[in-house]
């Protein structure tokens, strides 16, 4: 029997791992894969571990607060789909096991965000944007380590290499009124992705 790349999805289709067009998946696998995928390990100091979808969209509320001026929908999309590729393998690598998954990974990981920057039309990264991105990202990180997982503020610092002093203000506590920093279930992550998804797209035009 031949090596199997793909992977069934919740609606049936195949996504081909090795070999991924942008119209393996629907919105909804989308959603569901980040919804399903979680950060730090899983590792949380509460009952729920944050998934990968909770973390995109504070992203997105945060680096929407923090620029001057507002973002295009297809900037937003990206801000939201930054991590996109994990919801599709259903895996978010924490940073030290990197180094020794190989260029073989890093691979992957290409080939999966370039059809989803095709399926979503995602104008590339200038370097001014990567870098307001990644101030944002870091800060959010921040943040999670101390109020999701437990982590001090100086084991950010000195343990993690992360800068950006944690935050207390949840930026998406205003709008979904949830204790601040409390990881959602699977299904709200999944269902509040994609009603984000969808609204996008549409201001977008897609």
């Amino acid at each position: 029997m031949p090596d199997r790349a793909w992977v069934r999805l919740p609606s049936g289709r195949r996504l081909d791992l090795l070999s991924p067009t942008p119209f393996d998946w629907t919105d909804a696998d989308l959603a569901t894969g980040l919804a399903r995928t979680f950060r730090w390990g899983g590792h949380s100091a509460w009952p729920e571990p944050l998934s990968v979808a909770q973390h995109s969209l504070t992203v997105l509320a945060l680096r929407r607060s923090r620029t001057r001026h507002r973002l295009t929908p297809a900037q937003e999309l990206r801000e939201l789909l930054h991590d996109a590729d994990e919801g599709l393998i259903n895996f978010d690598c924490i940073s030290p096991l990197k180094p020794f998954l190989g260029p073989a990974f890093a691979e992957l990981q290409a080939r999966l965000s370039g059809v989803i920057a095709a399926r979503y039309r995602l104008p590339a990264w200038t370097a001014e944007e990567k870098r307001a991105h990644k101030a944002v990202d870091v800060a959010v990180a921040a943040a999670e380590a101390v109020h999701v997982v437990g982590w001090t503020a100086q084991e950010v610092r000195e343990t993690l290499g992360i800068r950006a002093a944690p935050m207390d203000k949840d930026p998406l506590q205003v709008r979904y009124g949830e204790p601040a920093w409390r990881p959602w279930a699977p299904d709200v992550a999944a269902a509040r992705f994609l009603e984000e998804l969808l609204a996008l797209q549409a201001r977008a035009g897609l």
